[in-house]
């Protein structure tokens, strides 16, 4: 791969690769003597380092499926060289490498000739130069993940919240209708009981009236 074919494709839709991690598509953006840069839908402008590159394929035919837009000028790095871009980059989140075990993504710190230096989760990475195969400005799509799911984590606690309120609510209505319902059967025994003490109290009728005061006059002597 040398630069001469790279300028012939200039702002055309390629793939890098033909599969694996490394593998992307998008259009080709600049081309120098060790690298070359390369806009793509998911992962914006990426650079790759000329020589960890095994083919370019572009179909004149059908093309590639590609709709990103053309980034603003100047809102990118060029270089003529790899380890300059790799230096413009210093203290800013990026990410090295496309996929497989050697896909590091973190602050980077440090940039000698010899290797990079990543601040990646708690850890101290330093990478040799010679296995930066390409580099870019990180994506924020772990951090958006993170958000999401203390979202969806805020609603569930918000659903079991309200979960909880109607329970309760639920329970307080049952205790009221409980509550009342004691009181309506403690009315009732009250009335029952009062009722049945004027029963009790009540005066006598004329019947026993009668039948008392018969029973109180003197008999008379045969």
């Amino acid at each position: 791969m040398n630069k001469n074919l790279l300028l012939s494709l200039m702002n055309k839709v390629v793939r890098v690769d033909r599969g694996g991690p490394e593998s992307r598509i998008g259009k080709l953006m600049a081309a120098e003597d060790d690298h070359f840069v390369m806009l793509t839908e998911k992962d914006g402008i990426i650079y790759y380092k000329m020589q960890h590159v095994k083919s370019i394929t572009i179909n004149s035919r059908d093309g590639m499926e590609f709709n990103a837009k053309d980034p603003a000028a100047n809102s990118y790095a060029l270089a003529s060289d790899f380890k300059s871009i790799v230096d413009s980059l210093r203290y800013q989140w990026v990410k090295v490498n496309r996929g497989g075990p050697e896909m590091i993504e973190g602050i980077m710190n440090e940039v000698t000739d010899e290797y990079i230096t990543i601040f990646a989760e708690g850890e101290v990475i330093r990478l040799a130069m010679f296995h930066v195969r390409n580099i870019s400005l990180g994506t924020t799509s772990k951090k958006e993940d993170k958000g999401k799911g203390k979202d969806e984590k805020g609603k569930a606690s918000e659903g079991n919240s309200e979960k909880a309120k109607s329970n309760e609510s639920s329970n307080n209505s049952a205790n009221d209708n409980k509550a009342s319902n004691n009181v309506a059967a403690s009315e009732t025994t009250n009335d029952t009981t009062a009722t049945n003490a004027a029963e009790s109290n009540a005066p006598e009728t004329d019947g026993e009236a009668k039948n008392t005061g018969d029973n109180l006059r003197p008999r008379r002597r045969r």
